[in-house]
């Protein structure tokens, strides 16, 4: 029994997109051309001069890695809340009914205030739980939460620059957003564990940005417009992009939300720091908004909030039973 296999392409099968001149305002109009066309084809887009520090990036690692290296007992005093905020051990994430669960195991948490408060207007929105066994967590967490928001937020208004909309017209709505970080761990993959099990098996991501910091372990892989699968491996300095199931609902389907999948063969543990990117709860996400009134979509209009509802009840099996985390098994269509 093997892994799964993908094919090695060539190197800019992935455009990779410097972003410093979106950043610096140099040039965001050529940035954006750039973004507008990889968003279309493949979906998927490695990030030069994102701006995040190294030492951010580092230090958001180590913490992750004390939290995940962690006792079994140590991690369950933060299990899953109802408010999808938490750990998700091994075992507990299934990509659909037929697939093997997922061997990852991650570590989730949201926005909040300078004082640590968090909104409970939302069933998706609450207090983040962060570990006492591991201090460090938290501080680190939000500095790289916020800096990756920074990133997603700059990175959605080049679309709509790219877009022929106003600048603040996918962030317009973004004061408390509904984004949610989280750490991945995904343990050495054996190989007798067969060609159907993954790190995380073949999925879109629901939301409407993932800003992706992987490591150098690899083990990415995205499903190409034949249906091959083909390896994301790791850029040194890039961070990953790619476009969630609800901006393509928002773009009317000009930006393809593309399957992925991880399947970590190296022999090493693999940890990947992951941003959500989605805008406040209200937000009324419509293609005809974006573009105009008269086109056709299979869509109707539907809040930002309401969206994450309806995807994370048909995803998450824990939120059944009064929304008491009971299970953490994941079933993803």
């Amino acid at each position: 029994m093997a892994f799964a296999t993908a094919k090695q392409v060539p190197a800019d099968t992935i455009p990779v997109v410097d972003i410093t001149p979106l950043r610096d305002g140099t040039d965001p109009d050529h940035v954006a051309a750039q973004l507008h066309a990889a968003s279309q084809n493949p979906g998927f887009i490695y990030i030069r001069g994102h701006g995040i520090p190294e030492n951010i990036i580092t230090s958001a690692r180590q913490s992750a890695y004390r939290f995940f290296r962690a006792s079994p007992p140590e991690k369950e005093t933060v299990r899953i809340s109802d408010k999808h905020r938490g750990w998700l051990g091994q075992g507990a994430a299934k990509m659909h009914d037929d697939a093997k669960t997922d061997l990852k195991e991650s570590f989730v948490w949201g926005y909040q205030d300078h004082t640590g408060h968090t909104p409970t207007d939302h069933p998706l929105r609450g207090p983040n739980q962060w570990p006492t066994f591991a201090a460090e967590v938290e501080p680190a967490a939000m500095e790289y939460y916020h800096r990756a928001h920074q990133v997603a937020h700059l990175l959605m208004q080049g679309f709509a620059r790219g877009l022929k909309l106003p600048l603040d017209f996918f962030t317009h709505k973004c004061s408390q957003p509904m984004s949610r970080a989280s750490y991945v761990y995904y343990p050495a993959q054996q190989e007798n564990s067969g060609e159907n099990q993954f790190g995380v098996a073949p999925h879109t991501d629901f939301g409407v940005l993932t800003v992706l910091c992987q490591d150098d372990v690899g083990g990415l892989q995205i499903e190409d417009t034949n249906g091959d699968w083909v390896h994301a491996p790791p850029i040194e300095g890039t961070l990953v992009v790619n476009v969630g199931d609800l901006l393509s609902r928002w773009t009317n389907g000009a930006y393809k939300s593309t399957p992925h999948r991880v399947v970590n063969s190296s022999g090493r543990e693999r940890l990947s720091l992951v941003l959500a990117f989605d805008p406040d709860p209200d937000t009324i996400i419509d293609a005809r908004n974006t573009f105009s009134k008269e086109i056709d979509t299979a869509d109707p209009p539907i809040t930002c909030g309401d969206y994450l509802v309806w995807r994370f009840a048909k995803a998450f099996a824990y939120r059944s039973n009064d929304n008491k985390p009971q299970s953490q098994t994941t079933v993803i269509p």
